[in-house]
């Protein structure tokens, strides 16, 4: 009973973690990128997020309401993203015993703006230290960003990035320490982001199952 009951509050803070990645680049601001979504494309990004039959047994959640395009805004770095359109989104969450899982998709208009997109928010050397600032803004009081940094992933595609985030979180009388991985890859006219979060003990283990799930995913982008 006290093993469900801790694997509970560490699916419980990962997914609190998780929603402060997320949230931590949107703000209220004319530079975020249009929305002009249709269909072919909205099913463009849904068919390249996860899905429950990826998964083995055990796994809960499913597809979620993309959330509203995102900026990236830092003192001294604000790169451009008003001439973006993005024209498909889509997302899906799992969590199984300690383990989060998230995948997003975005279809961009054209190809120029995947690659215009990358080269101002992830290629930028500003970029990383700007994505630690926000995170650091970002998360709740009873949770502290240890480290960040950013680290190499294959080039399972023309663009492809990682970062790493340990987060130390104390609730319920308790002090955990949560590992969170981002990966950002692309292909064509699509931007695949996958986050995992496991307790900090699990670390060694994730690069490879994150380099399978970026490699099934981007196996499926049509746009």
């Amino acid at each position: 009973m006290r093993r469900l009951a801790l694997a509970a509050l560490f699916a419980t803070l990962m997914a609190a973690v998780m929603s402060a990645v997320a949230s931590s680049a949107s703000h209220s601001t004319p530079n975020r990128e249009r929305v002009r979504l249709n269909s072919a494309d909205q099913a463009a990004a849904r068919a390249a997020v996860l899905r429950r039959g990826d998964l083995g047994s055990g796994w809960a959640g499913g597809a979620r309401k993309a959330p509203p395009p995102s900026t990236v805004t830092c003192p001294g770095y604000q790169p451009k993203q008003s001439d973006l359109v993005r024209t498909g989104a889509a997302e899906a969450r799992f969590q199984h015993t300690g383990l989060v899982l998230q995948t997003d998709a975005q279809v961009l208009k054209t190809r120029t703006m995947v690659a215009r997109d990358w080269q101002r928010s992830v290629a930028d050397p500003r970029s990383a230290k700007c994505l630690r600032y926000m995170l650091s803004k970002q998360l709740p009081s009873n949770e502290r960003l240890v480290s960040f940094k950013k680290r190499a992933f294959p080039r399972v595609a023309k663009y492809a990035a990682a970062y790493r985030l340990l987060v130390r979180v104390h609730a319920q009388g308790q002090t955990v320490l949560v590992v969170v991985d981002l990966v950002t890859v692309g292909r064509s006219r699509t931007e695949l982001t996958l986050t995992m979060s496991a307790p900090a003990t699990a670390r060694k283990a994730l690069p490879a199952a994150e380099v399978q799930v970026a490699r099934a995913l981007l196996a499926r982008v049509s746009a």
